[in-house]
């Protein structure tokens, strides 16, 4: 069965609303977990449009599912809501101008991502009920995917359970399917104690917790050169102790992240950068505690539903950007860097053609030199058969987490792109649900590959999402 126009038609007659709440989201940039307003706007549209409403799933008050559809098959689509901090800026500008001096943005595009996924969940729905056909979709509203691992608790909470497989995308400078490849990745923090004293008339007696910091630092430096190529280890100064250099510091803590090409090699590297921290304790005469903030696993390819895909992109075709839309798009390039731009171009294995924004559909097969970093869509794809989609709401080379994202996330050109992919993740759920083949064969793939690694949360079981730690 193929009725994607009545499909596509669907979409365009419901886009005015979702591009709507798209740009007011866009206008309420909330951080990890902090997303209250921006869920609710979500849960508002789910009920308006007829869903079957979860909230607060996996015990995280800004989650949200919506389901809809009669028995049958089950496909969720994903989408997701939360800003990043320090990134606020006005709209439409070609130049860095904030609305919020240390205010927040939507530096990833979150505000397009989440709308056009429940755009696309409510075409589905639609379609299933003119069309009499068996089959069931869920838009789940996920916060918290800048560094917070919210899918991850979910996929651990058994939010996924029966789902048959999972669609979703993210705002890019291209017209593709997404590259299956992320990075495995462990937020964690290590905090150490020691002993204050004066550091002048008796440093003796005391054991510095700063030190102990400093020499664990010193010790996963070291451990770069014996550590895979691919893997990442950086680190952020929570705590230094105090601000008196006359005082041995009792406490510090610092937060890493760890970062590895699969699961199994990032647990191995989290061990390893433990007993870095171990050593720098018992050279210190200090304690230290070691407390997972949040981990997310590497993404698993299903290359059933990225052929999948691959077609309903090239059938659909790119957005159709005008001069208006192309004109900004040079303005902003202009704030970029030759090497933002030629990055861009080697993300996708082709020659740079000099346009400013995509017009094509990106080849299923190139050479690739991938810029990668870290989703908790991949703990989704370890639960259950997943496929994303790139779609062109960036003037080509725009780096993600910037202000010139911001600065685009209500234009014309972004809106474009995001009702476009809204229509290729539809009809990528509408085959799922209706071609028990493909379906099957999707499920096949990912059976295959658990056999050969199965799935370990990266989250042990006394973690709790961590609700605060945008705030406290």
């Amino acid at each position: 069965m193929d009725n994607r126009s009545d499909l596509w038609r669907r979409v365009d007659e419901l886009k005015p609303r979702f591009i709507a709440l798209s740009d007011r989201v866009w206008g309420m940039p909330e951080v990890c977990y902090t997303e209250v307003r921006s869920a609710a706007e979500h849960r508002a549209e789910l009920v308006a449009q007829g869903f079957a409403v979860t909230d607060q799933l996996a015990g995280i008050p800004t989650a949200v599912m919506g389901e809809a559809g009669e028995e049958g098959p089950l496909v969720a689509i994903l989408g997701e809501y939360d800003a990043l901090p320090g990134l606020s800026q006005q709209a439409g500008l070609d130049h860095h101008q904030p609305i919020e001096t240390g205010g927040h943005g939507h530096g990833c595009g979150h505000n397009l991502l989440g709308s056009a996924a429940l755009l696309a969940a409510s075409a589905v729905k639609d379609w299933l009920k003119t069309h009499g056909v068996p089959g069931r979709v869920r838009y789940y509203g996920c916060p918290a995917e800048e560094g917070g691992a919210a899918k991850a608790f979910m996929v651990r909470d058994g939010a996924f359970a029966g789902v048959d497989a999972a669609v979703t995308w993210h705002p890019s400078s291209w017209w593709e399917v997404m590259p299956a490849v992320s990075l495995a990745n462990t937020r964690a923090d290590f905090s150490f104690t020691g002993k204050a004293s004066h550091a002048a008339a008796a440093p003796h007696l005391g054991r510095s917790a700063l030190d102990a910091v400093e020499l664990m630092n010193v010790g996963v430096n070291y451990m770069r050169e014996h550590m895979p190529s691919d893997a990442r280890v950086h680190y952020a100064l929570m705590d230094a102790g105090g601000i008196a250099p006359n005082v041995v510091q009792a406490h510090a803590r610092v937060r890493y992240s760890i970062r590895a090409m699969d699961l199994p090699g990032m647990l191995d590297l989290v061990r390893r950068v433990r007993a870095i921290a171990e050593g720098a304790a018992l050279m210190t005469e200090t304690r230290m505690q070691m407390a997972i903030i949040s981990a997310v696993s590497n993404t698993v390819q299903n290359r059933t539903l990225e052929a999948a895909l691959q077609t309903i992109l090239e059938d659909l075709g790119p957005p159709h950007f005008d001069e208006a839309d192309r004109a900004f798009a040079r303005r902003i390039r202009a704030t970029l860097s030759a090497g933002d731009i030629a990055a861009a171009w080697r993300a996708i294995g082709l020659d740079d053609t000099g346009a400013d924004l995509c017009d094509f559909t990106v080849p299923a097969k190139t050479e690739r030199k991938l810029q990668i970093g870290s989703t908790d869509v991949g703990d989704v794809s370890w639960a259950v058969p997943t496929v994303q989609a790139h779609a062109p709401t960036l003037a080509i080379g725009t780096p993600l987490h910037t202000w010139q994202v911001v600065a685009q996330g209500k234009s014309p050109h972004a809106h474009k792109a995001m009702v476009q992919v809204a229509k290729a993740m539809a009809a990528t759920a509408i085959a799922v649900l209706t071609d028990r083949s493909l379906r099957e064969a999707a499920q096949a793939e990912h059976a295959r590959f658990l056999a050969r690694t199965p799935y370990v949360s990266p989250m042990p079981p006394e973690v709790r999402p961590p609700l605060t730690m945008s705030t406290g």
